[in-house]
């Protein structure tokens, strides 16, 4: 990644999913206006997910990302849909695609449960919407979503397919409508939305049970969707995709909700050293992306970056003339550091700011006191985001493990994952400790802590079980106000 880059774990993750030859690459280059995915007949021709980080206009910086079908058979073919739904954990917006001329399926009926399990916001794109017998629309093509109620109408509870297959009364109880159209509703800003009633004898939008196998249109599949949450489109023939775009757009969570890394904590013309180590293990030429990423928030607080090795720390604080608002360490260096910073300057890492910024920093000072009551033959999952080039002494597969047995005076297992893998069984382990995950967006690090929460397993990341190791965590995370004491 280069200076001029935005990071994939700033960027808006927009997943596109859907059987097999429903046109999902070809929609994903419709929207990018690129040859991003390889286009075929052949069913299964996209076999893993396919991503590509780009500007997406009106969205700003996002990362496409082309599934496998959620329909693939065989043993290969359920290996390529684990990987479809282990994307859906670090999907910001999702765009369900649909082959219109055939209607939907189990398949997409599961993928919304799915979605809204998750709360994944989702639009429906029903495409091929251009095909239909002698000119006329396709057979499944659904009329009503493209319809939008005048401004202060208040749309009433349709009669809806129930689970059971039962037809519900349409008085606007929630026992009337099914499971994942309720929780649309539930999760969706616009409200809910009413359909066509559903009467007897009415041709395809008849009533009929979920568990048959023949197509449903959209009255039968997903009633009571919110107003723009299905679109007509034709990836072919170029229908509705600027539409399609604007309304992802609208459906993806806007940066005024996000934290700053360290903006927040720092005023104009303050002083901030950051300490960099610069050894064989960092990469040549360049700064890592958390120390990139912080400068950056510093100076749009109008703030000072003063950037030093460890070695020239002490030095730089008795020249500057002036006390810094606050010293951010790499962590491996954190105990040098932290003797040579007097007392009253408040001192932090990246590593800790970065589980503030992603949002598990409480959950971090929870699970590090695990390491206290750590025994002989426990294990511990260390987890990393990117799949870097490991050096000799590794932080997280060398130096980490040794600081930890050399703390605990156990012999203590490791195991190791990184990049988009992660275990959902997470039992074997008595703790969870994970990088600082600049290259992760915010929900997937939101799933990972949750697999921990639900099987009750500590959570923690690498600068919060540095500090404690070594006896500066206190004094580490004092800048922050919910923890001073």
């Amino acid at each position: 990644m280069s200076l001029n880059e935005t990071p994939s774990g700033e960027r808006i993750h927009i997943g596109f999913f859907g059987r097999r030859n429903a046109g999902k690459s070809s929609l994903v280059n419709a929207v990018t206006g690129q040859e991003l995915a390889v286009v075929s007949d052949v069913k299964g021709t996209t076999t893993d997910p396919v991503q590509k980080a780009m500007e997406l206009l009106p969205l700003g910086p996002v990362l496409i990302i082309d599934t496998p079908g959620i329909d693939d058979e065989g043993e290969l073919g359920a290996k390529r849909v684990l990987k479809t739904k282990q994307v859906l954990n670090k999907t910001d917006v999702a765009v369900l695609v649909i082959d219109a001329t055939l209607g939907a399926a189990e398949a997409d009926r599961e993928l919304v449960r799915i979605f809204c399990e998750k709360k994944v916001p989702f639009i429906i794109a029903w495409n091929k919407s251009d095909i239909g017998e002698e000119g006329g629309a396709p057979p499944y093509a659904p009329q009503e979503c493209v319809a939008t109620p005048s401004a202060g109408d208040t749309p009433a509870t349709p009669p809806s397919v129930m689970g059971n297959g039962e037809r519900g009364t349409g008085n606007g109880e929630q026992g009337d409508v099914c499971a994942p159209c309720r929780n649309a509703h539930d999760m969706a800003s616009g409200g809910f939305r009413g359909c066509k009633p559903l009467g007897e004898g009415v041709g395809r939008n008849e009533v009929r049970p979920w568990g048959e196998t023949s197509p449903l249109t959209v009255s039968e599949a997903f009633l009571g969707l919110p107003v723009g949450q299905q679109i007509n489109v034709s990836a072919l023939c170029m229908t509705n995709i600027e539409e399609l775009k604007e309304r992802i757009g609208k459906l993806a969570k806007t940066e005024d909700t996000k934290l700053r890394i360290v903006g927040d904590l720092v005023h104009p013309q303050d002083f901030v050293v950051l300490v960099v180590p610069v050894d064989k293990a960092a990469p040549k030429g360049r700064l890592i992306l958390p120390q990139q990423q912080t400068i950056r928030d510093i100076l749009e607080a109008d703030a000072c970056a003063i950037v030093v090795k460890e070695f020239e720390l002490r030095d730089t604080l008795a020249t500057l003339g002036k006390k810094p608002r606050l010293v951010i360490t790499d962590s491996q260096v954190f105990a040098k550091v932290s003797a040579d910073v007097p007392p009253d300057i408040p001192l932090t890492s990246f590593s800790i700011l970065f589980a503030r910024y992603k949002g598990f920093l409480e959950q971090a000072m929870r699970g590090v006191e695990a390491i206290d009551t750590l025994e002989d033959g426990d294990k511990i999952l260390i987890c990393e985001g990117c799949t870097h080039h490991r050096q000799c002494d590794d932080i997280g597969t060398v130096k980490l493990p040794r600081w930890i047995r050399n703390f605990c005076g156990k012999q203590i297992e490791f195991d190791f994952s990184s990049g988009g893998s992660f275990p959902d069984e997470l039992s074997p382990y008595k703790l969870v400790l994970h990088c600082g995950a600049c290259m992760l967006n915010e929900r997937e690090m939101v799933y990972r802590q949750k697999c921990a929460a639900d099987q009750n397993i500590p959570f923690t990341n690498y600068g919060t079980a540095i500090a404690h190791i070594q006896g500066i965590l206190k004094r580490s995370i004092a800048v922050f106000p919910q923890f001073r004491t």
